[in-house]
């Protein structure tokens, strides 16, 4: 028998996660989404998962062998998250933040918890999303921050005392 969507759905919105941007550019334009969806897959070679909805209209610009940066938001970058979820420009979605690059060229959020900057070695279609497997070319760590977690489909807070910090 299988599971019914609606109820996975609510299960999963009962699973916690760290809320992320994820950004790329290409030589026309940055490009971004926000994404709860990351998780390490191995640190030999330093690699993450990340989770995009196919019909994002994003995705083309996400490609294997591209750049890829993961930006670990903080509490108080909620606003980040929302621009990069939104329907709005691209442009407009980048205006929340101070932006640089590291390795490979992907935009990184210099006011981040951590970025991980990657190149995309192979990209998995399951469902509605693909899963695009991403090797760490580069780290930017900022400073501890109280972390920014989506539970229950609403923005918490966890308190760097919470992280033993």
């Amino acid at each position: 028998m299988a599971v019914d969507r609606s109820a996975y759905r609510d299960a999963m919105a009962r699973l916690g996660a760290a809320v992320n941007v994820i950004t790329t550019a290409d030589t026309t334009a940055r490009h971004g989404f926000t994404a709860s969806a990351v998780c390490s897959v191995t640190d030999e070679p330093p690699t993450l998962l990340v989770c995009m909805n196919r019909s994002s209209r994003t995705r083309p610009a996400f490609a294997v062998g591209g750049a890829l940066c993961v930006n670990v938001l903080a509490a108080n970058q909620q606003e980040i998250s929302v621009a990069f979820a939104s329907r709005s420009e691209m442009e407009e979605r980048f205006a929340g933040g101070r932006w640089t690059t590291l390795a490979t060229g992907a935009p990184v959020l210099e006011e981040a918890v951590a970025s991980f900057d990657s190149r995309i070695t192979q990209v998995v279609e399951i469902g509605t999303h693909d899963v695009m497997f991403c090797v760490v070319e580069a780290i930017r760590m900022g400073e501890p921050r109280d972390a920014l977690i989506y539970l229950h489909r609403t923005y918490h807070n966890l308190p760097p005392a919470l992280l033993g910090l």
